[in-house]
């Protein structure tokens, strides 16, 4: 019986590369930095996590850039103008995560949060699209920040799980992206993966399962924990 649901954040709660990618655009042209970078650009560069980590390899692709150290400050901008983005409301969830969040929690399923995006950005999006307290809402919180390795190492998800005193086959984790799919299946959780924008096309064969999104039939191994309730259409 499953325990406990774990959520990537990006791509798999909500569309959100999108917003990323106009906030590190924004930061380069009001510090100056001649970077831009296109759909093109940054469906390449999201094979890289973690923001920091993707100016640095784009610094290294371009052969220019900014240093270590304001890479590190311009990120700290970035988040700034995403948490205002994501705050106006502009990116809401992907079809059938409210409603899943919402009857895991009254089937009382714990939930988690396993993400290679930082815990301001997590906050933003919980506040602004089930307008909840995260950590009253998720009964584990795991952000990239918080481990040495981000995806696809397995660190973040083994993070949850030690948060969530379970063990990997009481819960099945929810990706979008091959490196997420990775990580969860090295910290040897089952894989639910719903393809985004940025992930379409990806090599999920290893995964559970693959849906279009949450709005689809779930399996039978997620319904039988939720009760009556979750036939979500």
């Amino acid at each position: 019986m499953v325990s406990a649901l774990i959520f990537d954040v990006d791509g798999t709660l909500a569309e959100t590369e999108e917003a990323h990618r106009r906030a590190f655009n924004e930061t380069f042209a009001a510090r100056g930095v001649d970077w831009n970078w296109s759909q093109e650009t940054y469906r390449e560069l999201l094979k890289t996590t973690g923001g920091k980590e993707r100016m640095a390899r784009h610094r290294e692709v371009m052969g220019f850039g900014p240093s270590d150290d304001e890479i590190a400050e311009l990120h700290k901008i970035k988040t700034r103008r995403y948490v205002e983005i994501i705050t106006d409301g502009e990116v809401p969830l992907r079809p059938g995560v409210a409603r899943l969040i919402a009857i895991a929690r009254d089937a009382g399923l714990k939930l988690a949060i396993a993400t290679t995006t930082n815990r301001p950005n997590v906050d933003a999006l919980i506040r602004a699209t089930l307008g909840a307290d995260p950590d009253h809402l998720f009964d584990a919180i795991a952000a990239g920040d918080e481990v040495e390795t981000k995806k696809p190492a397995p660190d973040v998800f083994e993070l949850a799980l030690n948060r969530l005193h379970l063990p990997p086959e009481a819960c099945i984790a929810f990706e979008d992206s091959e490196m997420g799919l990775q990580s969860a299946q090295g910290a040897g959780l089952r894989v639910l993966i719903t393809p985004s924008a940025y992930t379409d096309g990806g090599d999920f064969s290893s995964a559970e399962w693959v849906l279009p999104d949450l709005s689809h039939a779930l399996p039978p191994e997620i319904t039988e924990g939720l009760g009556q309730s979750a036939a979500i259409s």
